[in-house]
């Protein structure tokens, strides 16, 4: 696991300012993510993480043992590494908003359900939570944190049970005000989600 934090930027350089972390998906990379910055809402710093795990010709956040599936102490240790570098940029104060896509989302997911009152808001985007991974789940858990899921009907990439499992969790038992959006796309971003996406984002941060 690389221990150094490589990152692409966009928007604001106040380093008061509210920050939003872009987290990308399993075998993909920061310059790809940090794309949808420039369709979100201006006045946010926008930061795209890379993963820690190097994966074919991208990055990974977490050891897997199934898709959707991480290996509890994988993620242990890289959400570890990652607030790590997280607090060095965004001391306490500094409004933070999480933004995953697909195994990022359940990276995203990992972080606040393990430290809920970290975080502004959490965006989990055609992806799943990491059940069964070492991470508190239990009722309530994401009580008064504004969370955005987005799902497309046609996602062949993560299995259907954990999909349903995320939904069903976010929406019926985890206490989070919970914006769900839901449409017939596969397992990619859709102009509607994406649209969704920058209201929710914009909620979340209206003085920047």
């Amino acid at each position: 696991m690389s221990t150094s934090v490589r990152t692409a930027t966009h928007g604001s350089t106040d380093p008061e300012a509210p920050l939003v972390v872009l987290l990308h998906g399993r075998g993909s990379h920061e310059h790809e993510i940090i794309g949808l910055a420039e369709h979100l809402p201006d006045g946010p710093a926008y930061v795209a993480v890379r993963a820690p795990i190097a994966e074919g010709s991208g990055y990974a956040w977490f050891a897997n043992r199934g898709i959707g599936r991480p290996v509890a102490t994988s993620l242990a240790e890289t959400t570890t590494w990652f607030r790590e570098w997280l607090d060095g940029i965004a001391p306490e104060g500094r409004p933070v908003v999480l933004v995953g896509f697909s195994g990022g989302a359940a990276f995203a997911g990992g972080l606040a359900l393990q430290e809920p009152g970290r975080f502004a808001g959490v965006a989990v985007l055609h992806g799943t939570l990491p059940f069964d991974a070492g991470v508190p789940v239990e009722a309530g858990r994401l009580a008064d944190l504004p969370v955005m899921v987005a799902q497309g009907d046609s996602d062949q990439v993560i299995p259907r049970e954990l999909l349903d499992r995320t939904w069903h969790y976010l929406l019926e038992e985890s206490g989070a005000p919970t914006v769900a959006h839901r449409d017939p796309g596969g397992h990619g971003i859709t102009p509607a989600a994406l649209h969704e996406l920058a209201s929710w984002v914009t909620a979340r941060v209206p003085h920047a």
